[in-house]
């Protein structure tokens, strides 16, 4: 996982150079990664970079006149820049110096992807630190008289500045009640992230100069289109921005779900039929409807389909793979991103390059993926409890103004891009409905209500029709006559929130009567219909030692944002199975390992 450092100070002294070292260890995650330094003495500056094998001999690039240098992180899908492999090429990034030698910053805005870096200008004595307009790839800092501290992972900044390993009561119940930390802070007291769409320089002598190369605003501002013009434009932009996510010459292969927004890649990918390798996620109790649906999708357009699975072997590793999640994305995805790391494995090994239509619902449905919850209240001590109630408020101050400003510039550097991180400790996650040309699109979608899920549908089946022969996940296609299609998407949705009710949402009441009928195992007649996990039963059975191993141990039950008392009921009543508190017991194990990894033992 590749990733940069540096600290900023009046001197580069010894001492920072020996800082610097440490945070690079810390972010060095593989045997074959590579580290290295860069020093800018007159600039007040010690940097360095750790990266894979393949990619370390493009790190740093230079300048033609010797005097700039660039470290830098991500993919860049610019229709002047196509992607060549994981990383940037090194005649990509010369590219960008050229850019940046012509008209400075303002290059940045230009740029189309999900990247950070570090770009020095030595003639001109600036520093300039930046990411990727909707903060996908993340840059941790701390800003103090001593200097201003940056690294890829909070883990770095912990490891060498130990006053900051405390948890942020605002932060930690953001988590608790949100499962992210909100406005660009952190779990960690002082520790911040760099805002969407930053370019912030440095001089010696100065303050730092902090901007935003992009704001939202610009795209907000357009003039809606009538429907059908959307649509047109729909079309003519998905076609031409599509094949920038399948450069370069590394095998690339699809992540297929039984839904529109992967569809809608399958039925315009660039490439012939049956050279598109696609694989599914699936469960443990029967071929969830992503499995069954994604075959039938992959055999219209004659591609091999794989499924990886999630059942007993994943138990077996869960506590590994829980341990390593929260650690790798420093507590910002909790235990279930260990079903990431498993499954990113098993994906490499079909494809280094994995293409996803993640995030389409957020971009042209504008889904809010996550809200405020009461989750907790049981279990919380009397210092976290207010910070947890104070989220509803702060949640709604954010969620404010243009939903997609929220889903694209919020959303998804808070919430979603802790699973990316994850997926990208394997392999290379491409998303192109993180298109800027698309996103700007669908700033402009129509005033009137538009079924969103239908115009994919559409635009998929456009691309390739015998997509449009193959119902949904939510029971949608082209194929039934008008009151079987309202039936069968009836029962669809029916099955769908009957799994859901019996799993994750199951109220308290039910979980007794279900206790109660334990030996009718009535969970196979609900689950694994749609998810490929459910965690209400692993806790509850195969996963019960390890949730008591974990949370009744002494030292958790003692943590001071808890009632020792209230959390030894709770484990207690879901492990027992008369209860249930799924959610609340993936936010407690996270936060231990969190408390146990980075905070008593960096």
């Amino acid at each position: 996982m590749p990733g940069l450092a540096g600290i900023i100070s009046p001197s580069a002294s010894l001492a920072a150079a020996e800082a610097l070292d440490a945070m690079l260890r810390r972010i060095t995650h593989t045997r074959s990664s590579v580290s290295g330094r860069h020093e800018s003495q007159p600039l007040g500056l010690v940097s360095g970079w750790v990266s894979g094998r393949d990619d370390a001999g493009d790190i740093p690039i230079c300048g033609s006149r010797g005097e700039t240098y660039l470290i830098v992180f991500g993919e860049d899908f610019s229709s002047e820049q196509k992607s060549d492999g994981p990383g940037f090429a090194s005649k990509q990034a010369h590219r960008w110096l050229e850019r940046y030698e012509e008209i400075g910053t303002d290059f940045l805005s230009q740029l189309n992807g999900s990247f950070c870096g570090l770009l020095v200008d030595g003639a001109r004595g600036q520093i300039h630190l930046f990411n990727d307009r909707y903060g996908l790839n993340r840059i941790y800092f701390h800003e103090s008289k001593a200097g201003f501290y940056f690294c890829s992972e909070a883990k770095g900044l912990l490891k060498v500045l130990p006053e900051l390993r405390r948890f942020d009561v605002r932060g930690l119940g953001e988590f608790f009640s949100c499962g992210c930390v909100l406005q660009n802070r952190t779990l960690f007291e002082d520790i911040f992230l760099l805002p969407p769409g930053s370019v912030w320089t440095f001089r010696p002598g100065h303050p730092p100069k902090k901007q935003a190369y992009f704001q939202c605003s610009i795209w907000e501002n357009q003039t809606p289109l009538s429907a059908l013009a959307y649509y047109e434009e729909l079309k003519a932009t998905w076609r031409r921005v599509l094949p920038r996510y399948f450069a370069g010459h590394e095998r690339v292969a699809l992540s297929l779900t039984g839904g529109v927004d992967s569809r809608m890649i399958l039925g315009w990918a660039p490439r012939l039929p049956g050279e598109l390798p696609c694989y599914t996620f699936g469960g443990r109790y029967r071929d969830c409807a992503d499995v069954t649906i994604s075959r039938q999708l992959a055999r219209a357009c004659q591609n091999q389909h794989e499924v990886i699975s999630v059942g007993d072997e994943f138990l077996k590793q869960f506590p590994a793979l829980a341990e390593k999640a929260v650690y790798l994305s420093d507590g910002t995805c909790d235990v279930t991103g260990a079903i990431d790391l498993y499954v990113q494995e098993r994906a490499v090994q079909i494809a280094p390059v994995r293409v996803t239509g993640t995030n389409g619902g957020e971009i042209l449905r504008r889904l809010a993926a996550f809200k405020p919850s009461g989750l907790l209240g049981e279990a919380l001590g009397a210092q976290l409890a207010p910070a947890v109630e104070a989220t509803a408020g702060t949640y709604a101050r954010e969620i404010e103004g243009h939903p997609l400003s929220f889903t694209a510039f919020k959303q998804a550097p808070w919430y979603m891009a802790s699973k990316f991180i994850l997926e990208r400790t394997r392999l290379s996650l491409r998303m192109p409905y993180f298109d800027n040309d698309l996103v700007k699109l669908a700033y402009r979608s129509p005033v009137e209500p538009v079924d969103e899920n239908a115009l994919a549908l559409r635009l998929a089946v456009e691309g390739n029709p015998a997509l449009g022969r193959i119902r949904t996940d939510r029971d949608q296609g082209t194929g039934s006559l008008p009151g079987i299609r309202q039936v069968r998407h009836l029962f669809q949705e029916f099955t769908i929130r009957a799994e859901y009710a019996y799993d994750y949402a199951m109220p308290q009441w039910l979980a007794a009567v279900d206790h109660a009928l334990a030996p009718l195992h009535l969970d196979r007649m609900f689950l694994g219909r749609h998810k490929v996990h459910h965690f209400r039963t692993y806790y509850r059975d195969e996963l019960a030692p390890y949730v008591k191993e974990v949370l009744l141990d002494s030292r958790t039950r003692q943590r001071p944002y808890l009632d020792g008392a209230d959390l030894e009921r709770i484990v207690n009543r879901h492990v027992e199975g008369s209860r249930n508190y799924t959610r609340e017991l993936h936010k407690l194990l996270s936060t231990e390992l969190l408390m146990r990894q980075l905070v008593e033992q960096n």
